[in-house]
């Protein structure tokens, strides 16, 4: 469907542009936090010594605590005020953060997990508070186009995040550049872990102290406030009617394949590559790339949104993201990690699209609650990297043990996205056949 671009109304007014930017670095800020803590699965795996399926509790608990916060973090933000959540976010953002100080002196892997969990009850409040902030901020026919525009900035604090965990904690790893790091004797590995350890923590801590500033600045401008003024309809009201609103339930589940298969796909590049004999630092290089393919993507995405359906150009997209997911899995070495890096692209515009079209007819009060549940989806991040972990360990602690289906067991665990992007790919096919009458 093609669509006039004449009179469309403007993306941002002039008189919330600061609000706007200020809301929108918050985009960075998780996407950074997304990014440096991806090729900590590897890091833990290495250090700790763990299975790849041990070594998945990280993205247990960090996206576990999205689905755990996200639904008391809207009801706050519904009662209070869109800056009273951002504020709290920050605060539990920057605690967590902090919590590697401890964990490191401890060398407890749960005090790690302990740590992220809490960080992102955080970023469950932040992203509850700013995604339908951002939608809100001007006409409902620009909506997910605005929030893709704000979502770009996504990808550049995850540039940020990838940066700082490839030249300031893959790098000085000591456990990653002893090839017989496993067999060395007690001592030994005792100091190894120790310093690896610290490694670790010092861009959490230091992200904390960041955190805290921007706290302290969000807390001294002026934002508008936005709260329930007993006008709203009643909690069980509304969700009765996100219920039995069937696109919103099926964006639901959308948002969770689509969480799921961006941080499988984003995890296990470093599994990839190990099987083809790629260390995880020159790994980190090809993740790089894909977070770059993943901006382009997003920037591509949110202009073709002036012209063609959101429905439509998810399908497109997932399509896309399918034939590569299939090329990763059959093709060997460098070509099929080629193929993993492509399937970003085409992941870019999938949360934010998925997104505005789930809460796109809702009222505000509705969006509110709404963005929990696609919140809550993030879930989708902490279950399917625990499977595809799995998958990767059932020939052994090792990434290319046995085959299955004809292909190496990483290659054949990258079925668990292939599944998710059809589930997306259909649910385009339906939004604009069934809902879509206008840009949504």
């Amino acid at each position: 469907m093609t669509l006039d671009t004449n009179n469309r109304p403007k993306l941002v007014d002039k008189k919330i542009l600061l609000p706007f930017i200020l809301i929108t670095s918050l985009f960075a800020l998780w996407g950074f936090a997304n990014a440096v803590t991806d090729p900590m699965v590897q890091a833990f795996k290495k250090v700790l010594e763990l299975s790849n399926s041990q070594a998945a509790w990280v993205q247990m608990a960090f996206y576990g605590g999205y689905f755990c916060m996200a639904l008391p973090a809207a009801l706050f933000v519904r009662k209070y005020s869109y800056k009273t959540g951002v504020l709290i976010g920050l605060a539990l953002y920057a605690l967590g953060a902090l919590l590697f100080y401890p964990a490191a002196i401890t060398e407890q892997f749960w005090f790690f997990c302990l740590g992220l969990y809490i960080l992102t009850f955080g970023l469950a409040f932040l992203e509850t508070t700013a995604n339908p902030y951002i939608m809100a901020m001007g006409s409902r026919d620009t909506a997910t186009q605005r929030l893709n525009l704000a979502q770009t900035f996504n990808p550049i604090g995850a540039l940020g995040g990838l940066l700082v965990a490839q030249q300031f904690v893959l790098k000085r790893l000591q456990s990653d550049d002893i090839p017989d790091y496993a067999s060395l004797d007690a001592a030994k590995k005792t100091l190894i872990k120790t310093s690896d350890l610290l490694v670790i923590r010092n861009p959490y801590v230091i992200l904390g102290l960041v955190l805290i500033g921007v706290f302290i600045l969000i807390a001294v401008n002026r934002m508008p406030q936005a709260k329930d003024n007993g006008q709203a309809p009643g909690l069980k009201s509304t969700f009765n009617t996100l219920r039995k609103n069937k696109k919103y339930i099926l964006g639901v589940l959308a948002q969770v394949f689509y969480v799921g298969a961006q941080i499988m796909c984003w995890t296990y590049i470093y599994q990839y590559a190990e099987a083809i004999g790629i260390s995880s630092t020159v790994a980190a290089n090809y993740q790089f790339a894909a977070f770059i393919v993943f901006l382009v993507g997003r920037a591509i995405g949110t202009y073709l949104l002036r012209f063609v359906s959101s429905g439509k150009l998810l399908m497109y997209f997932a399509i896309l993201a399918i034939i590569s997911t299939l090329l990763a899995i059959y093709l060997h070495g460098a070509p099929g990690l080629y193929a993993l890096v492509a399937i970003s692209f085409f992941m870019s515009v999938m949360f934010p699209t998925i997104y505005g079209i789930a809460l796109n007819g809702l009222n505000e009060e509705q969006s509110k609650i709404g963005a929990a549940g696609l919140v809550m989806a993030i879930v989708g991040g902490a279950l399917m990297p625990k499977w595809q972990g799995m998958i990767i360990d059932l020939g052994g602690s090792g990434v290319n043990d046995t085959q299955i289906a004809g292909v190496s067991e990483v290659n054949f665990s990258f079925v668990l996205p292939l599944i998710c992007f059809v589930y997306i790919a259909w649910y385009g096919r339906q939004v604009f056949r069934k809902y879509q009458t206008t840009n949504a």
